[in-house]
Parts: C-alpha cells; sequence; structure tokens
C-alpha cells in the first residue's frame, strides 16, 4: 500500500526506523511512500537513494540528507510556509 506524506512529516516517517540504518534499508523501506512537495510529489525511497551516506544514526540525519537532494523549488519560495492545504 502506498502512503502518502507531505515533507514537514517525513520526520515521523524516518522515526519508525531502527538505527543505524543502512541507506539500502532506508530506500527499500520508504519505496511505497510518496513525499508531497511545493512542485509536485516525489518517491521517498527514491530520494534516499540519492544520499551520500552510507548509514544514519538518527531520523535528523536522513531529514538532513533529504533537504541535500530536494530541487530549491521542492519547498516553495523561500520564507514561505508550506501551509495546512
Amino acid at each position: 500500500m502506498t502512503r502518502e506524506v507531505k515533507l514537514s512529516d517525513c520526520t515521523a516517517v524516518f522515526d519508525e526506523l531502527d538505527y543505524p540504518v543502512d541507506r539500502t534499508v532506508v530506500a527499500d523501506e520508504l519505496s511505497d511512500v510518496t513525499v508531497v512537495l511545493a512542485d509536485g510529489e516525489r518517491n521517498l525511497g527514491a530520494l534516499v537513494r540519492q544520499m551520500t551516506s552510507e548509514t544514519f544514526d538518527s531520523a535528523d540525519d536522513i531529514e538532513s540528507e533529504l533537504h541535500n537532494v530536494l530541487p530549491r523549488e521542492a519547498v516553495g519560495e523561500p520564507y514561505q510556509s508550506e501551509g495546512e492545504g
């Protein structure tokens, strides 16, 4: 079953994982998650595969790298909130 989450809710998804965890395990675990972005949608597992770290020690580690692989347009205009659509 495919899950859909807002970018701002990804931390809750990352919190469900057991740490430390390998990047490939995270990508496989999250291959059914679609992230809703300001400019559309992306597969969370595919985004994790683009990350450079081989392992993660916490949800914060994954979240930090997630923002590095997202295009600038993914989070909307600078200084604007994502909103509660």
